[in-house]
């Protein structure tokens, strides 16, 4: 019976040194898996099993502001992650931090803006306080491809699937993560592969107005 004893607590003592420690205390980095807030290093936040950026923060650790408009990568590559949802008048909107990369041909959804005083946006283009008639040929870009400012006053060249192009310069965020207030007039959060155009650039590309929402790709110009 003595033996017996022995012969456990020496094969007891055995997997105690061959198993090593759980890490209870590790923590995840980007895109690590969570599922508490405690789960994440950092400023990071657990958000869908996932650490990622805090939209409320602003942090950018998992993003980056190059040519990809700071799309946050997911494991299997290229997508950008929704980073929340906004409830307005009892609906659910995704909010979105960043944006698909940027390439020589980005693919997006063409929607139609009044850029003009008392028009769709509420206030003035955000890159140069001011209104812009509808018969410039601008666009507001998603808070992703927007890029905290950095494409205001560019060029972007927008390829329609009728095979016409034009140029048009970003004077605006059209916001993927706010929405449903004075600021934007009571419209919910934009997708994240937004470029919002005026009705200038639609007459440009030879496309109907009427039709509100249509596939384009674009490029820096």
């Amino acid at each position: 019976m003595e033996k017996n004893i022995l012969l456990i607590s020496f094969w007891l003592l055995t997997l105690t040194i061959i198993i090593p420690s759980s890490p209870g205390n590790a923590q995840s980095s980007c895109n690590g898996p969570c599922h508490t807030l405690d789960d994440c290093a950092g400023q990071l936040i657990c958000i869908n099993g996932k650490c990622n950026d805090d939209p409320e923060v602003g942090t950018h650790i998992c993003s980056g502001g190059g040519g990809g408009g700071g799309a946050t990568l997911s494991p299997s590559g290229g997508e950008c992650q929704q980073s929340g949802t906004l409830n307005c008048n009892g609906k659910a909107y995704p909010q979105y931090t960043c944006s698909p990369p940027v390439s020589s041909s980005t693919q997006a959804k063409l929607t139609l803006n009044d850029f003009s005083e008392g028009g769709d946006g509420g206030g003035p283009s955000e890159c140069d306080d001011k209104y812009h008639d509808n018969s410039e040929s601008v666009v507001a870009l998603s808070t992703g491809w927007y890029d905290g400012g950095s494409r205001c006053g560019k060029m972007i060249k927008i390829t329609a699937d009728n095979g016409r192009s034009t140029t048009a310069k970003v004077v605006d965020e059209c916001d993927s993560r706010n929405g449903c207030d004075q600021e934007h007039a009571g419209q919910p959060p934009c997708d994240n592969n937004i470029v919002d155009g005026s009705a200038a650039v639609w007459k440009a590309l030879g496309l109907d107005v009427d039709v509100g929402v249509v596939q384009v790709t674009w490029s820096m110009a």
